[in-house]
């Protein structure tokens, strides 16, 4: 026991100079005759690595710990082997010149391993405290604190950043929002993009589902305690599949953004203004299907080379509104269509009677369908005289006016000038970005099927009915105070952020001005009036707090501090109290 215990320690003492290497590296820039000796001392640390990984996977007894140590082991392996192909494919340059060309291998390789480890340390926490709600909301605070630190190096920025802009873009990065008080594409380094990519990345899925994803992966199985904490994330019901469940979320994401990164490619590959078209592909891909609503231009998607380009905006839309329908109805529909298959190619299956497609999916899909068809409509009779007129066919015109209705479920992405909208679109705008997207998915707001069932509430009080009924099936009283308890919660945060920004803002702002900013920053939108980078250090703090309870659910967290287990074995005397 003692001797586990003393490898822990000496662990935890690479994982720190791992980290430190990492910020050595790639925070600091370095002349030319530090760069050799740089690289070598990285080829000693990875064998360092290497060797301490193997007596570990010799001396540990349970297996877990051995899986980790097989996992580690055979990355560094790769590594080595990787270089040392290199080496030999270029064995006629300097030896400066070989040093160089392994560097980029090595430091990805470097940074997978610390990842690992990171995600090890978040299992450790579950051990050390056990609280679903907070560890959810501890797993954003920590994330948007060391992706501020992390973008305040001098080499991820190209002058330098304040940490108030830096934290705000961190946790605009972390909550999938997209305000941005910084310009993306000339005020950070590619190394600072990649950043800001990750933590859209860590963001939009949680921590917590990739710590479930590689515990699954390494074990094939994972705590109870971990799945009472993935399993919030996930709006899963039941603790059964949560880690499957993770699994597929992850492998589902990746394979999405990969095609996606993949079309996006093709469609600008004329485009001369993109330098750098497969990191520009992988960044936009990542941020539509996370509705982040990040881009590297500094206009945005509005940029004169991208903004006629209508393939290109289909993609980016088709990758938001999966991002935004959430797992729970891709997988739902996938079930659906390969028993629909099964019972098509074998006539001998009984066909089952209970219905594949879950009340859930059905209302998520029927409101997503509506909200997005009735934007669409409103926003092109609304702007056909006016943002379209820049768009000379019908097609284009089309493509805006859909894109701009799908943008707003929190995605954040603009195609035209939003200072230029007349009124009622942006009211309307305002409505959608409120809305969001769907429960389980990557996107923000009070969600569809939050709206849906306030809606249908509302029909059903003014038709006497006690209880909502809807496709055979009825909802439950606890639903139905949830989502009621959601739509207060967000008027409330949104309207003291309204009263707080026009406090600390001069006093000539525009109230819609403000309303449109709290309403993205709370949906987690990313749509501005072109305010954000104008806010004051105050205001920007309020919105910083503002996309983090959208991002989190402010019901959530009372749930998870206020909730206690009290059985009631009593029922007081019931009183009705006016209410006009």
């Amino acid at each position: 026991m003692e001797r586990e215990s003393l490898l822990n320690y000496l662990y935890r003492f690479f994982d720190i100079i791992v980290l430190l290497f990492i910020v050595f590296d790639f925070g600091y820039d370095f002349a030319e005759n530090f760069t050799t000796p740089h690289v070598v001392g990285l080829i000693i640390l990875l064998f360092f690595l290497l060797f301490f990984n193997v007596f570990k996977f010799i001396k540990y007894k349970y297996k877990r710990f051995k899986n980790v140590a097989f996992v580690n082991i055979i990355i560094i392996s790769v590594l080595l082997v990787t270089s040392l192909i290199v080496s030999i494919a270029n064995i006629g340059e300097t030896y400066d010149d070989i040093l160089q060309k392994i560097k980029p291998v090595l430091e990805g390789g470097l940074i997978l391993y610390f990842l690992l480890r990171l995600l090890v340390l978040v299992r450790h926490i579950y051990d050390v405290y056990f609280n679903p709600a907070i560890v959810f909301v501890g797993s954003f605070i920590i994330l948007a604190l060391a992706g501020a630190f992390l973008l305040m190096l001098p080499s991820a920025t190209t002058n330098g950043i304040s940490f108030t802009n830096a934290l705000f873009t961190a946790t605009s990065s972390v909550c999938v929002t997209g305000l941005a008080v910084v310009d993306t594409s000339l005020d950070f380094t590619i190394i600072g993009q990649s950043i800001i990519l990750v933590l859209i990345q860590l963001g939009g899925l949680g921590i917590l589902t990739f710590t479930s994803f590689f515990a699954f992966f390494f074990r094939g199985s994972s705590s109870f305690k971990e799945g009472l904490n993935t399993k919030d994330f996930l709006a899963q019901d039941g603790l059964k599949d949560v880690f499957r469940v993770a699994l597929n979320v992850v492998m589902l994401t990746v394979a999405v953004e990969i095609i996606g990164a993949i079309f996006i490619y093709f469609s600008v590959s004329t485009n001369t203004s993109i330098t750098n078209k497969l990191f520009f592909s992988i960044f936009h891909s990542i941020s539509a299907f996370c509705n982040a609503g990040f881009s590297i231009f500094s206009s945005g998607l509005f940029d004169q080379s991208i903004r006629f380009n209508y393939f290109f905006q289909w993609i980016i839309m088709i990758l938001i509104v999966f991002g935004g329908l959430g797992y729970h109805i891709i997988f739902n529909f996938y079930k659906y269509v390969k028993t629909y298959v099964l019972e098509l190619c074998n006539k001998k299956i009984i066909h089952k009677r209970v219905p594949i497609i879950t009340l859930n999916s059905k209302i998520v899909i029927y409101t997503t369908f509506i909200l997005l068809i009735v934007g669409w409509i409103f926003l092109f009779i609304s702007e056909y005289n006016n943002t379209l007129l820049d768009h000379k066919t019908i097609f284009g015109k089309i493509t805006n006016a859909a894109f701009s209705s799908v943008t707003p479920r929190t995605a954040g992405f603009n195609v035209v000038d939003y200072t230029q909208m007349t009124v009622p679109s942006l009211l309307f705008v305002i409505f959608l970005m409120w809305i969001g997207a769907s429960p389980a998915s990557t996107g923000g707001g009070i969600k569809t099927s939050t709206f849906a069932l306030a809606t249908l509430n509302i029909l059903a009080i003014a038709k006497g009915k006690s209880r909502i009924e809807i496709f055979g099936r009825r909802f439950s009283a606890e639903s139905t105070s949830r989502a009621f308890a959601i739509l207060c919660i967000s008027l409330i945060v949104i309207g003291i952020s309204i009263m707080a920004l026009l406090i600390f803002e001069p006093k000539d702002t525009p109230l819609l001005t403000v309303v449109f900013e709290c309403f993205s920053a709370y949906s987690t939108v990313g749509l501005s009036l072109n305010y954000t980078p104008s806010l004051t250090e105050a205001s920007k703090y309020i919105i910083i707090a503002v996309m983090f309870i959208g991002r989190i659910g402010m019901l959530n967290l009372m749930i998870g501090l206020l909730r206690q287990v009290n059985h009631q074995f009593y029922e007081l005397p019931k009183e009705n109290i006016l209410i006009n």
